[in-house]
Parts: C-alpha cells; structure tokens; sequence
C-alpha cells in the first residue's frame, strides 16, 4: 500500500511541474502581446503589454480642449482602463484553467 502512495505523489509531482512549466510558457506569451484600450471615439489610445506595462499613449489633438481638461482626464482613464481589462480579460482567459483548481 505505501510503495503506491509514494508512486502517486511522484506522478503528482511531475504532473505539477508540467502544469507549472506550461503556465510559465503561456504567462510569458501573455506578456509578450500588446493589448489597445481606447476611450470614446478613439480620442486616446493606451497600448499595454501583457504584463500591464503602459508602452503608449495617443491623444488626438481634438480632445485636447484647454477650457475642458477633466474632459481630457476622464478621457485618458477611460483608454487606459479599457486597456487594463483586455489585459485581465486575456489573463483569465489563458491562465484562469490553472487557478481555478489552486482556489485563486
């Protein structure tokens, strides 16, 4: 009965550094793309990587008004929240499978 025990844990143990090697694998793929957030009529766009690094930031001159800058600010959040939830949104998608059955 033990020497069966012991074999289980071995394949759980191997089976575990598989699951982790393919995680690693698809976690470095994850930071490796470029995700796009935009605000309302595209008048800011925020380019994040995988990794929720801000890589850039385009406001169009039409949304820079002088007399409305909270216009501007809420304009910019907006482009880089979007941005913020396509990265968590493809992080779920892609590494979700494995922490589900971790309770994370």
């Amino acid at each position: 009965m033990r020497g069966m025990n012991g074999m289980n844990m071995q394949q759980m143990m191997k089976q575990a550094q598989k699951m982790q090697k393919q995680m690693m694998a698809e976690q470095q793929e994850l930071t490796a793309q470029e995700f796009e957030g935009t605000a309302p009529d595209d008048m800011v766009t925020a380019k994040f990587t995988g990794d929720k690094k801000l890589v850039d930031l385009k406001i169009k001159p039409e949304a820079v008004d002088p007399d409305d800058v909270d216009m501007l600010t809420d304009l910019v959040m907006a482009a880089i929240n979007d941005g913020l939830k396509k990265v968590d949104d493809a992080t779920q998608q892609k590494l979700g499978k494995y922490t589900k059955g971790l309770g994370m």
